[in-house]
């Protein structure tokens, strides 16, 4: 499977979860037995958020070395997310059931967008020379 079809194949994956989270909040946190946050506005703010990178996924996937810069912000945010559940799970703001997020959402998707950032590089490396 090429990472342009696995960068498609992201961006449909955060357009669902997105729309998801957004028609339907309370629908992780009932599948994780987790309790529902206070402002569950902003759980669905993330679902917006989510689907806009959904998004630039889609449009990305044409051409990876062409949106780098969505890819780059993608991987950003996939690298902080799970820094960020860290520290909520040392101050226990929130539960482990909380890391099968993490792991959907962002740490399966480190290595492809990784390897299509360095691919990305070596490509602008190499029509440089």
């Amino acid at each position: 499977m090429s990472l342009s079809t696995i960068l498609f194949f992201a961006g449909i994956y955060n357009l669902v979860w997105g729309a998801v989270n957004i028609l339907f909040p309370h629908f992780m946190f009932d599948l994780l037995s987790i309790p529902y946050p206070r402002y569950i506005e902003f759980w669905q703010c993330i679902g917006m958020i989510v689907g806009v990178y959904g998004v630039g996924y889609l449009i990305a996937s044409r051409d990876y070395r062409k949106h780098w810069a969505i890819v780059l912000v993608g991987f950003l945010g996939k690298v902080f997310g799970p820094i960020g559940f860290l520290q909520a799970l040392i101050t226990e703001a929130l539960p482990i059931n909380f890391a099968w997020l993490i792991l959907f959402n962002d740490l399966i998707w480190w290595v492809p967008f990784f390897l299509m950032l360095k691919y990305t590089y070596h490509y602008y490396q190499s029509t440089n020379e």
